[in-house]
């Protein structure tokens, strides 16, 4: 397990606090920090740094912990949305207007930037760090695979993909060094205006202007908006009703799915597979089918 996301929870705390001896942590300063955090990361920077200030506490460098006794509690997380295919052709057709936003911000990734990481996340259902951790070495534009290195659980694995997949990845890389101000001096697959490699919050921050360009939104009180990670849930969702659509043995191909998700076992991939109308609809066809084959062909 790579454990980036704590890194720089600890490494924030330390800039807040400063440069001190650990016994003269102040638990104001922390209690501050740790609420100036957005509501949603609170209970996450709250066990990242209550384990760091166990470790202080089991090794006698602190008298007790500066932590608030009360835990932050979690934000009530919905469900993953699951795009449509149409709300998936808005959001790329969203992306064409990009580069009217805001030109001139760094920040922002260049319009077939994001079209293609849209399309890659939505192709291929990899994790955002998946791909935005793509180098050029990465892709195989003439066998139609990429390789995902060093991924959850420090696993790699090679991923085939399907033919305009192939064909947008290779436009986007042959464009590539003209995207922007300068010619990128990374090995990056997805850079940013600036040339510099694309980060995860410079994905969400474009994918939040495409989306509203969009106009998609949830309407069920959910607190998170949809998501660029969501995509990954929506591929995941689509592969199924295209099996059950085809007739398919799905249960002979949720393995399949689960390796080519980069999952270690089918209970992490049954997260994934959020239930729609349509979903739902052709595995109770399925069912039926099974259940009274003569009935359902009458």
């Amino acid at each position: 397990m790579v454990f980036r996301t704590q890194a720089g929870i600890l490494t924030r705390l330390g800039r807040a606090l400063g440069s001190i001896e650990v016994d003269r942590i102040d638990a104001t300063s922390v209690q501050m920090h740790l609420y100036s955090a957005p509501p949603p990361s609170r209970p996450g920077q709250f066990a990242t740094m209550n384990g760091f200030f166990r470790f202080a506490l089991q090794r006698r460098l602190l008298a007790e912990s500066p932590l608030p006794i009360e835990k932050p509690t979690k934000p009530p997380y919905s469900k993953p949305y699951i795009y449509s295919p149409g709300e998936v052709r808005r959001l790329l057709d969203a992306s064409e207007a990009l580069e009217e936003w805001q030109p001139t911000r760094l920040s922002i990734l260049p319009q077939l930037s994001m079209r293609t990481l849209i399309l890659l996340l939505y192709g291929a259902g990899l994790r955002i760090s998946e791909a935005t951790s793509l180098t050029l070495d990465d892709l195989d534009i003439l066998k139609a695979r990429l390789v995902v290195r060093n991924a959850k659980f420090g696993k790699s694995r090679r991923l085939p993909i399907g033919p305009k997949l192939c064909e947008a990845l290779r436009i986007y890389v042959k464009a590539r060094n003209s995207l922007g101000r300068h010619p990128p001096p990374t090995p990056a697959v997805f850079v940013k205006r600036s040339g510099d490699p694309a980060s995860r919050f410079a994905a969400d921050l474009s994918f939040a202007v495409v989306r509203g360009m969009a106009g998609i939104k949830r309407t069920d009180g959910a607190f998170f908006q949809p998501r660029l990670h969501d995509l990954r849930h929506t591929f995941a969702v689509h592969r199924l009703v295209a099996w059950y659509k085809a007739g398919a043995n799905v249960q002979l191909l949720l393995p399949k799915l689960s390796t080519y998700l980069g999952h270690v076992g089918l209970a992490e991939t049954q997260h994934y597979l959020t239930m729609t109308p349509e979903l739902l609809r052709e595995a109770n066809q399925r069912f039926e089918h099974y259940a009274a084959p003569e009935d359902y062909h009458a």
